[in-house]
């Protein structure tokens, strides 16, 4: 189509309309296997910009994709038409009637956002998806979700009391619920709107149609029916049945994945909150077949969730640095096991509850253990569930579990059957499937491990999908249950409906949409479920050199490969966790863990450049990361982006060159030894308005920056000092003075020597540089050749038994990390990360052996708030900081739920970046710093974060060996 009508279309909105490369590669995929380059991507700010985008498709006869956090896992947010994202602007709460317990929001709005909202007026929406913290009620609404809480709390299509739309036809109308003479009213409007009334009535009026529907459809017993548009759920109202209740067009609606209106306004009624006091049994079993023969027994209880996860799965929390820690229920190696939740307002009446619900489990005594969960250990074992869907990312390689069978439903009472004789097709396929989800719902989420890059395995896609549809035939199930249709079941329907119960979806979609421009290729008329695949089948792989070793993905190409579009980075800072700073300043797709592994597996793929990354995209994308690690684990997939970029940065620039403030930066230790042996001049000019001005001019950084100090010590004389002062009575370490706290942070250093050597501890000093400045800029030669040296030394020390221990998170963090990356010895790199530790863990390691009391700190009172270094959150854990603060033992200690600091090393600094560096600062940190009393003390371990908090508050933050050292006693 010409440029031009999409620039005058884009100049007519109030929104954006994009049609760049990257912007198009970004929105190609969703968390499925399909990838369909869409014409333009639109962002809509007004119920305006959806009518003029409506009027262009049709006169232009282009479809109009729907789209809010594009976690859709069938394909149903891909297409070759117009993608129109409603998350950056449809987002308001629009309504909230607490008497009515009913709440009207824009589609963007994020489901766990809005129970944040709703939590202090004692409401919650119910439906709660795996994809909580991200997805968005439009797209709940398109796919009909129903999440772990259904068997309690029901789904979706059951909570929308009215929709706000705008038609086919570019006019507005509201669906809600109707009495018969309502409904005959609106049959007589002389517009779209009513010529649907009155088709509606006209196709689904007849007994026989009735009859017809309802005996080829799913069961109706089956909570969870997803297949097709639900026109059963019409006939039992009082314009088709006989019953009172009214008959609400919402219920069509919902499920119909935007293929029928596009909804601007979603009013959905809510729940009381549940019962605060919780509790969890986990049973443990050895085969499948036992775990689901005690699902129908177990579901004779009043129970919030029952949940299946199998040994697949749970081996996969083994490698995920977040998961890893919330699998410390898991007793034995279980073929399976159910978490089953019960809720109370009374400690007896939980109790009560738990005991009945063992006696039913040890009736049957199929399970080996059952442990009870109590507090917050039930939510750890629930985010470990709803991690599972990404976890299946981690499968290292080409074959994945692969999403096409993975939402069938049926009858709690047909699971056990259906299972068995789904284990028979998947054996006749040689396939190990992976069993997981909803066991109380009558649905499991199947998947084949598949290889869809080779035409043998996307063969095999289609015809395991084919058998297992025949499957869910024979047992009338639903084969889409809450995860939709889309591309890779849509084809299936006739199957599961019957041929003339299609031809009436076909004609149902009609009569909406006229032109079929809404998401065209989902429902009916289908795309084919084989095609438009995210990878090219029986491609030759490209081989892709790099500096940095990704063996551990088999190549950086198969580490972007990692992420199957789930989207955990585009959970908002009001989410727990750090991941993405960038996307929580900007709100842009692009700034995703998500969006910077697409376009860099795209562009890996796609050039047919020598140097595959020298790509104006892949800059544009990494421009923004922080390289702060979150995604490093908080990911379920573990796409390390920040290590993605050092590799990208360094091949970029060998093919561009390296700028002279890259070059300053990366080369900052050298530079501040230099300046460090004139200290007071180097201090001076920095300090200088006019002279530090100019400096800052010169190489682009924010002239509303403070530049660091730099200084010259001796720590060997002040060590002897302490030494003669103080008698060691502890292990021997080896405390590491790191780059910045030998020119920079000199105080720090000093505390660290003096906290220790007074604590007991034989303290031995190793001088290095980590090679931090090099891997944020990319200058990988310089950071393997540095690397390479530390390591002999850091090998002696391991080889002898002494802990190396650190004071900057970012330095000896990069030990346990990016040294792993180079060098050809994998076990000497194990043995350095495992010998390198932040100053904290070796306190808190302490501190569990018995080895280091409260005994040597004050009994003075005070209160501490902790922020903690991104790097420590995503390669080591926080509370080792909170333990050791604690030793003092009147010292109130809280950790700020903070995320990312926004200073990043460097990243705070460059003058291009100040803008976002202060707004991610401002998200959670600046506040929660702002609003903590003069007296309190701000615990940060990393420089970069004490001076962005100095820079955004002018408070003075310390680091927890400054507030240790402080609290001894003399």
């Amino acid at each position: 189509m010409d440029k031009n009508l999409y620039q005058d279309l884009g100049n007519s909105l109030e929104g954006q309309l994009l049609s760049d490369s990257l912007t198009k590669t970004l929105y190609a995929t969703d968390a499925s296997v399909y990838r369909k380059i869409p014409s333009a991507v639109a962002y809509p700010k007004t119920v305006d910009d959806i009518k003029k985008l409506i009027a262009f498709a049709d006169t232009h006869g282009i479809g109009l994709i729907p789209r809010t956090a594009g976690t859709s896992l069938a394909g149903q947010v891909v297409g070759d038409g117009i993608v129109v994202d409603v998350s950056r602007h449809f987002t308001r709460i629009v309504d909230f009637d607490q008497k009515k317990k009913q709440v009207t929001v824009q589609p963007g709005v994020i489901r766990d956002e809005l129970n944040q909202f709703l939590e202090p007026y004692g409401l919650f929406f119910g439906p709660n998806t795996s994809t909580a913290n991200r997805c968005m009620i439009g797209g709940m609404v398109g796919n009909n979700s129903s999440g772990t809480t259904s068997i309690q709390y029901g789904i979706t299509r059951e909570k929308i009391v009215s929709l706000k739309t705008v038609l086919a036809d570019g006019n507005e109308a509201e669906f809600k619920a109707l009495t018969a003479s309502e409904f005959d009213e609106k049959k007589k409007l002389d517009t779209l709107e009513g010529s649907i009334y009155r088709k509606l009535y006209e196709e689904l009026s007849p007994k026989d149609v009735q009859e017809r529907i309802l005996s080829e459809f799913p069961k109706p017993e089956i909570h969870r029916r997803n297949t097709g548009y639900a026109i059963d759920e019409l006939l039992n109202t009082n314009v088709f049945g006989d019953t009172a209740e009214k008959i609400n067009i919402c219920k069509l609606l919902s499920g119909s994945e935007g293929t029928l209106a596009f909804t601007t306004e979603i009013t959905l009624s809510l729940e009381e909150l549940p019962p605060k006091l919780s509790a969890m049994v986990v049973t443990h079993y050895k085969t499948l077949e036992d775990c689901l023969s005690d699902v129908a027994p177990v579901m004779e209880h009043d129970l919030h969730l029952c949940e299946m996860m199998d040994k697949v799965i749970l081996d996969c929390t083994k490698n995920n640095r977040e998961q890893l820690k919330n699998r410390f229920f898991v007793e034995g190696d279980p073929a399976a096991l159910l978490m089953l939740e019960v809720k109370a307002h009374t400690e007896a009446q939980l109790m009560q509850q738990v005991d009945e619900l063992q006696k039913t489990v040890a009736a049957s005594g199929l399970s080996y253990a059952s442990p009870v969960l109590r507090g917050a250990d039930v939510n750890k074992a629930i985010t470990l569930r709803k991690a599972g869907l990404g976890l299946l990312g981690n499968m290292v390689g080409d074959r994945k579990a692969v999403a096409c069978i993975e939402d069938t439903a049926v009858a709690v009472g047909d699971l056990k059957a259906f299972i068995g004789e789904f284990s028979q097709i998947m054996e006749n396929y040689k396939q190990s499937a992976v069993y997981y989800a909803h066991a109380g719902a009558g649905e499991l989420h199947l998947r084949p491990i598949l290889n869809l890059k080779k035409g043998d395995d996307v063969v095999m896609f289609r015809n395991i999908t084919t058998d297992v549809a025949k499957l869910t035939k024979k047992y009338r199930g639903s084969f889409s249950g809450e995860h939709g249709d889309g591309i890779v079941r849509a084809e299936f329907i006739p199957l599961m409906v019957g041929q003339e119960n299609y031809e009436l979806l076909r004609r149902v979609k009609s009569y909406f949409d006229p032109k079929g421009i809404f998401n065209p290729g989902k429902i009916v008329d289908a795309y084919p479920m084989d095609e438009s695949l995210r990878y090219e089948i029986d491609r030759k792989e490209p081989e892709i050199e790099t500096l940095l070793d990704f063996s551990d993905s088999q190549g950086i190409l198969r580490a972007a490969e990692k992420c199957n579009g789930g989207g955990d980075c585009r959970k908002t800072e009001q989410a727990a966790g750090a991941m993405c700073p960038s996307y929580h300043a900007t709100r842009d797709e692009k700034h995703t863990t998500r969006g910077r592994a697409n376009a860099l597996r795209e562009y890996l793929t796609v050039s047919d450049k020598k140097n595959r990354f020298d790509q104006k995209e892949l800059k544009e994308v990494f421009d923004l990361c922080l390289s702060c690690k979150a995604c490093a684990s908080e990911c379920p997939s573990n796409v390390d982006v920040a290590t993605l970029k050092a590799e990208f940065l360094y091949q970029y620039q060998e093919a561009n060159g390296y700028s002279l403030r890259s070059k300053l930066f990366a080369y900052n230790t050298q530079l501040n030894r230099l300046g460090s042996k004139v200290a007071g001049l180097t201090n001076a000019i920095y300090d200088s308005g006019l002279l530090g001005g100019m400096l800052k001019k010169t190489v682009d950084v924010a002239p509303e920056r403070s530049l660091p100090k730099v200084y010259s010590f001796n720590f060997d004389k002040h060590l002897q000092l302490f030494k003669k002062q103080h008698k060691a009575t502890k292990k021997r370490i080896v405390l590491y003075i790191d780059e910045f706290s030998r020119y920079l942070d000199v105080e720090l250093g000093k505390d660290a020597i003096e906290l220790l050597t007074r604590l007991g501890y034989d303290v031995q000093l190793f001088y290095a540089e980590s090679g931090r400045t090099y891997l944020s800029k990319g200058f990988l030669r310089q950071a393997r050749k540095l690397a390479l040296e530390n390591m002999g030394k850091l090998k002696e020390f391991a080889e002898a038994g002494l802990p190396v221990v650190g004071i900057e998170p970012s330095a000896v963090l990069t030990f346990r990390d990016e040294y792993k990356r180079f060098g050809d010895n994998p076990a000497t790199a194990d043995a350095i990360a495992s010998n390198a530790y932040l100053l904290e863990e070796f306190l808190a390691q302490e501190i569990r052996n018995g080895d280091l009391t409260s005994e040597p700190f004050t009994k003075e009172a005070k209160t501490v708030k902790i922020h903690s270094h991104c790097h420590q959150k995503a390669l080591s854990n926080q509370k080792v900081t909170f333990d050791v603060l604690n030793l003092p033992e009147n010292y109130s200690v809280t950790i700020i739920s903070s995320g990312c600091c926004g200073m990043a090393g460097s990243f705070g600094y460059e003058k291009e970046h100040y803008e976002t560096s202060m707004k991610v600062g401002e998200l959670k940190l600046f506040p929660a710093v702002r609003k903590s009393s003069e007296d309190t003390i701000i615990s940060a371990n990393g420089t970069s974060c004490r001076h962005q908090i100095y820079d955004g508050t002018k408070r003075k933050a310390l680091h927890p060996v400054t507030i240790l050292r402080k609290a001894l006693v003399d």
